[in-house]
């Protein structure tokens, strides 16, 4: 794939990966990287459990994003009704709830199977992105090496998996 060149939606997970391996910078430096306020509000559950090198300001956070989006109770119900027996956490349904609301070319980042599900059923699966891949496509090679579920193999596995199971 060609490297993006518009809005890339990122979920809470995404947000403390790219933290916890050092590549945020390269990440926001790379790409204008949007999300929603549940998933900003999610890097902060458990805040004070977590190691120091694992916390993230949220004033620093949202400064580093082109934008965080409020999303309401009737978006995530539209959603809802659209995958209901698909299971998301609030900041990814909030997330995908934004995501049906916008006409741009954008790309959504975030390892959750049940995200991913969600983003083959609504019809976009094209627009679904690793971390690994956003990273290798501004050239960032991350000392630290990333989770499994952050990697363009897991991605692509997990989603030929579940276009597997959705066409039953």
């Amino acid at each position: 794939m060609a490297r993006h060149q518009g809005i890339v939606l990122v979920d809470t997970n995404v947000i403390l990966e790219a933290h916890r391996t050092g590549s945020w910078r390269a990440l926001t430096g790379g790409y204008p990287l949007e999300t929603v306020e549940d998933c900003v509000y999610e890097t902060q559950a458990g805040f004070q459990l977590r190691r120091s090198e694992l916390r993230i300001d949220a004033g620093e956070l949202r400064d580093s994003l082109n934008a965080v989006h409020p999303v309401g109770n009737s978006e995530r119900a539209g959603l809802a009704v659209r995958i209901t027996d698909i299971k998301l956490d609030r900041g990814e349904a909030s997330l995908w709830a934004h995501a049906l609301s916008r006409t741009d070319a954008w790309v959504l980042c975030g390892p959750d199977k049940a995200s991913l599900r969600c983003g083959v059923r609504l019809g976009f699966r094209e627009r679904l992105v690793s971390l690994e891949e956003l990273l290798n496509d501004v050239g960032y090679r991350s000392r630290t090496t990333l989770h499994p579920a952050y990697t363009r193999r897991w991605h692509k596995r997990v989603l030929g998996e579940i276009l597997l199971m959705e066409r039953d």
